[in-house]
């Protein structure tokens, strides 16, 4: 007896999208299935940036469908997006820099807004289990956190919705490798908690050793999908679409046991980047 086909959490069809007269996207096409984590790497301005954008209804595509759990969101508005399971941690974070760390929690927890107090207590305290130190940063300003504990608490806060889906642009931007391993290691237990993952990311081998599958962008269209053990196994292959660069990260060897998790006491070691 065949197993029934799994319909994709996310299904991507056909997209394009510009940016005035400047097309970025040309009939992009990707599926990410319940529970899976994607990523999706390509060379500066392959588009891969622009892809998220269009899933979180930042940037509207001219052409294509978009459907998330069997309904169409494309045309949706960003916090209707949100609403519907999907969260976007964007390059940059784009945190409330003046506003508290539970502050902005709370702004993240904004498309939950018609359930009760004790559902943003719980759901605060949950991602606080996650990033111990935000805990300790509860009443501090965004803005005088270090570069890793800010990052933290953009996942942290896209994490307050409750998403099916977590898209993260460029997690590891300017982060230190200790402070970039223990993030990595946090989406790896919330997409075991069952929240699939897709992850824009500038270190090619980081990206593949933490995903399932991959796709390849280049010049804003797929040119190559598939399972990411055996992209991370063919760096001449990664050659081909990425250059020598991103071949040369790729064999980097890849840690086979697993950061030690954040606690709050060595969170509060690794503040200096």
């Amino acid at each position: 007896m065949e197993t029934p086909m799994t319909e994709p959490l996310l299904d991507v069809q056909t997209i394009d999208a510009f940016y005035g007269p400047i097309q970025a996207l040309r009939g992009v096409s990707l599926q990410i299935n319940p529970g899976e984590r994607i990523a999706l790497v390509g060379a500066n301005g392959a588009g891969k940036t622009t892809t998220l954008r269009t899933i979180s209804g930042l940037l509207q595509p001219t052409n294509g469908s978009i459907w998330f759990d069997g309904k169409p969101i494309r045309g949706l508005k960003p916090n209707q997006v949100v609403q519907r399971g999907i969260a976007h941690l964007p390059e940059g974070r784009e945190l409330f820099s003046g506003l508290t760390v539970e502050e902005n929690l709370r702004a993240g927890f904004w498309s939950q807004r018609k359930k009760k107090e004790a559902n943003f207590t719980a759901q605060r305290d949950r991602v606080m289990d996650l990033f111990p130190i935000l805990r300790e940063r509860a009443k501090q300003a965004a803005g005088t956190l270090s570069g890793g504990e800010q990052q933290m608490l953009g996942v942290a806060r896209a994490l307050m919705s409750n998403p099916r889906l977590l898209i993260v642009d460029e997690l590891s931007l300017g982060l230190a490798p200790k402070i970039v391993a223990q993030l990595f290691e946090i989406l790896r237990e919330v997409n075991e908690a069952g929240c699939a993952i897709m992850i824009v990311e500038q270190f090619v081998h980081m990206a593949l050793a933490n995903t399932d599958r991959a796709y390849v962008l280049a010049k804003g269209a797929v040119v190559l999908e598939g399972r990411s053990a055996e992209m991370l196994a063919d760096p001449k292959l990664i050659a081909s679409y990425l250059g020598e660069e991103a071949a040369g990260a790729a064999e980097k060897p890849v840690p086979t046991k697993r950061p030690r998790k954040t606690t709050a006491k060595t969170a509060a070691k690794t503040r200096k980047r």
